[in-house]
This record gives structure tokens, sequence and C-alpha cells, in this order.
């Protein structure tokens, strides 16, 4: 069998882990915004297309936009959620409209 030696990565020169934990948690907060972002314009196509209320559909994919903007601005998830919430409360009001 070969000889592998030691670990290389604990020795290895320029390794900043704070760095990588930095940049995967940027990474976390961009997928949790489009995420929340993609989910407010599939019922915003849902309330316009299916059931053809264009305007309230416009007036989120409008407010989608700018929520998705405050959480990447200020990095608070709340605002994306709540977006999804007002979605989905418009998606149900305007279903039984």
């Amino acid at each position: 069998m070969a000889d592998h030696g030691e670990i290389q990565y604990a020795t290895a020169q320029g390794n900043d882990l704070p760095a990588h934990e930095a940049g995967y948690g940027q990474f976390l907060k961009i997928t949790f915004i489009f995420t929340a972002m993609i989910v407010n314009i599939l019922f915003a196509l849902a309330i316009g297309g299916v059931l053809g209320h264009w305007l309230p559909a416009a007036l989120i994919l409008v407010a989608a936009v700018i929520a998705a903007g405050i959480s990447g601005w200020t990095g608070i998830r709340s605002v994306s959620i709540g977006m999804v919430a007002i979605s989905a409360l418009a998606l149900l009001l305007s279903a039984y409209s």
C-alpha cells in the first residue's frame, strides 16, 4: 500500500476558512432570496394567467422585486417570507372572488 503521509489541507498555505464560510453564507442568503422571489412570481402567474386578475398579479411582481431588494440589502429573511405569505393570501382571495 502507498504511504499517504500527512493531510495536506491542515498544513497548506492560503486556506482562509472564515472567508470560505462568509462566502457560503452569502450564497445561502442569495439562494433563499431568489427562491422566495420565484415562488412569488409563480403565485403572480397563477393569479394573472389562471384566474385572469392581472392587476393584482402585476402588483405582486413589483412588490416581490422590492421585497427581494430589501432582503438582499439588509439580510433580513422575514421580508421575503412575508411577501410569499402575502402572495399566497392574494392567490387565495383571488380564487374565491
